[in-house]
């Protein structure tokens, strides 16, 4: 994983390096701290300049330093990972082989046919010198970080970075859309003096009509939240990209979408796993959660082992002695979809490395408040807490007479009961339970030094919870026991983190989409479903990308593996979830099936709960505010307020 940039002038009177502020090099260098180079390309006779900026995190092959550049002094930013469609070897780099492949390209239907072919996470940048092309986009799903900004027309200047930092009033930031490929023809502009873009959207098919009707959509969409200085076009050519995914499968059978309420028996299921067996009872639930099974291991297999590891660690034997660091993290609530995720990763992660689960609990308010009024705490106090989670931070319970932590939170106490699952299924590996604790000072602290940034130029009230929650869970600063040892600190050495996102969106997993199925049937759930994917880039995973990079770690998102996203987009919505049966079981049924499959056991049935709330980080400092209210907190402040 990369931070990469790229600042393009026109004509400007100012200098290049003026365009690129120290606290974005600064946030770039933080995704990027194994490898920092700049590469500034003048083209006086056109009077274009272009300032490429690459900061690199090493995970495969040797370290290879960014930008790359060739003897055609093409140059080429690559944040991605290629998990299939191209061969990497296990000794390659992928950025050298992607730049290899582009300059074997001849056409602009080359480079298409060659991103089209990509399986795996990207977003690049890369200059064609011989003809003055900036190409840059990101892959379908948007799964890696790319925002953009255009100055005013008197600077012609315009940048592209992975993550931004204090915005000029009047040049706001946005992420980069995920609907293509993106193309500037620099001699154009420099000879108009004005900014063209061109775009290659993404297509299921590419016959002509089809392509036609999804560029005037996709243009009018992206056109709409671009400076009026700023042109965006559709190729003359109608060339499109190929999307690696097939469509979703519609098809609703009559019987299966009459509303819930019509079916008693389903109502009254019993939320066991007894009732999931019975499911799996019935030969075709049986076959297709082992197809899913067997599609979704593959991807989290090639998440685990396209990874930089130590020659020794290439065996799955058991060394007498085990100081192996971890090298996978997953974040982890113990709900259904993390459990899945570690569950699988256990099959490929060689088995002296430890796996760690991430767990974050921010302190939950009534013991906040209590401890708040009984007794004032100096920062050293703080300090003491956090390092003593067992024996501080605890509050009598009136009505038990039990110790409760002030950090067992929803998530902590599910976690806890789901490493006893794994440690059931394996027993011979070290599962590191990482408990992350976090408190009100530290939040605010943080948020206000680094967070903010990252979330930007997202800044609702989700935005600011979920990004605070993954922020700190990824940073991976907690406590373990092994063992039944004391807790004692630990910070998380792992570098790929692994996270579910993108199993509620296919699998009917939100609250939202019983209300929907109730409203509008199966049809109706269709569509939601169908929506959710297609905004998955702009609604959560550049900003996630953006958040667990800021930690020199790469987020990787098994449930958006492409092979995973076409199996379920070719079965009905009602082999995926049904949603006449109660919470626990109907909503990511699928899911659930293959979990009992594995061989989980009560984690199987717990209803979806958000990370906002089973983190306790919703409503910590504010009962008023809804999730889609603009977030005060999240203010953008200058350099100078900090």
């Amino acid at each position: 994983m990369c931070g990469i940039c790229c600042v393009v002038t026109l004509c400007s009177q100012r200098a290049i390096c003026d365009f690129l502020s120290e606290d974005i090099l600064c946030h770039l260098r933080r995704r990027g701290p194994d490898s920092s180079k700049q590469l500034i390309k003048t083209v006086s006779d056109l009077s274009y300049e272009c300032l490429f900026s690459g900061h690199v995190l090493h995970l495969r092959g040797l370290v290879t330093p960014q930008p790359l550049e060739d003897a055609n002094s093409n140059i080429f930013l690559w944040n991605g990972e290629i998990f299939n469609g191209v061969h990497v070897g296990d000794l390659e780099n992928d950025t050298e082989v992607m730049f290899h492949h582009l300059a074997l390209c001849s056409s602009e239907m080359d480079i298409l046919s060659l991103f089209s072919s990509l399986q795996g996470p990207w977003s690049f940048i890369y200059y064609e010198a011989p003809r003055h092309n900036l190409w840059f986009g990101r892959d379908y799903f948007g799964r890696r970080s790319l925002l953009w900004q255009f100055s005013n027309e008197v600077d012609s200047a315009f940048c592209l970075t992975s993550v931004s930092g204090c915005s000029e009033s009047g040049s706001q930031w946005q992420e980069v859309p995920a609907s293509g490929i993106f193309k500037i023809d620099l001699k154009a502009c420099a000879t108009t003096k004005s900014l063209s873009l061109t775009l290659f959207p993404w297509k299921y098919s590419c016959r002509e009509k089809a392509v036609e009707k999804t560029c005037i959509n996709v243009l009018d969409q992206v056109s709409k939240d671009l400076p009026n200085h700023v042109r965006l076009v559709g190729n003359e050519s109608k060339l499109c990209l190929r999307a690696p995914v097939i469509p979703l499968n519609k098809t609703v059978c009559q019987a299966s979408g009459v509303c819930p309420d019509s079916n008693f028996s389903n109502i009254n299921c019993v939320v066991s796993v007894e009732t999931l067996q019975e499911f799996l009872a019935e030969e075709h639930k049986k076959k297709l959660a082992c197809q899913f099974i067997d599609v979704l291991n593959e991807a989290v297999k090639r998440r685990v082992l396209c990874l930089f590891r130590d020659r020794d660690q290439k065996t799955r034997e058991v060394p007498s002695m085990s100081h192996k660091k971890a090298h996978v993290a997953v974040l982890f609530s113990g709900g259904i979809d993390s459990m899945v995720i570690a569950a699988l990763a256990d099959k490929h992660v060689p088995l002296e490395e430890p796996i760690d689960l991430l767990n974050v609990a921010f302190m939950m308010k009534e013991q906040a408040k209590h401890k708040g009024t009984t007794k004032r705490h100096t920062s050293h106090e703080v300090q003491l807490d956090l390092l003593c989670p067992q024996e501080s931070c605890q509050d009598l319970d009136a009505d038990t007479g039990t110790h409760l932590s002030c950090f067992d939170v929803p998530d902590r106490i599910t976690g806890r009961a789901g490493l006893k699952e794994l440690e059931a299924i394996n027993p011979s590996r070290t599962w590191n339970f990482v408990e992350i604790n976090v408190t009100l000072e530290e939040l605010k602290k943080m948020r206000k030094q680094r967070i903010h940034y990252l979330i930007y130029p997202l800044d609702t009230v989700l935005d600011d919870s979920i990004g605070c929650a993954i922020w700190f869970a990824s940073r991976g600063e907690g406590f373990i026991s092994n063992q039944g040892e004391e807790l004692k600190p630990y910070k998380s050495p792992a570098k790929v983190v692994l996270t579910g996102i993108g199993a509620d969106e296919q699998l009917a997993g939100y609250s939202r989409h019983r209300v929907c199925f109730r409203k509008d049937g199966l049809e109706g759930l269709n569509k939601e479903l169908e929506m959710e994917l297609g905004r998955i880039s702009s609604r959560n995973l550049g900003r996630d990308d953006r958040i667990i990079g800021d930690h020199g770690k790469e987020a990787r998102f098994p449930f958006l593996d492409e092979d995973v996203v076409s199996f379920l987009n070719s079965l009905p919505v009602s082999e995926k979830a049904d949603l006449t049966l109660p919470r626990g079981i109907g909503e990511k049924l699928i899911l659930r099936l293959a979990a009992k499959e594995l061989g989980l056991t009560a984690s199987t049935v717990l209803p979806k709960r958000a990370v906002q709330f089973g983190s306790r980080i919703a409503k910590l400092e504010s009962n008023s505010e809804k999730a889609s209210d603009t977030c005060s907190r999240l203010k953008l402040l200058s350099v100078d307020e900090l």
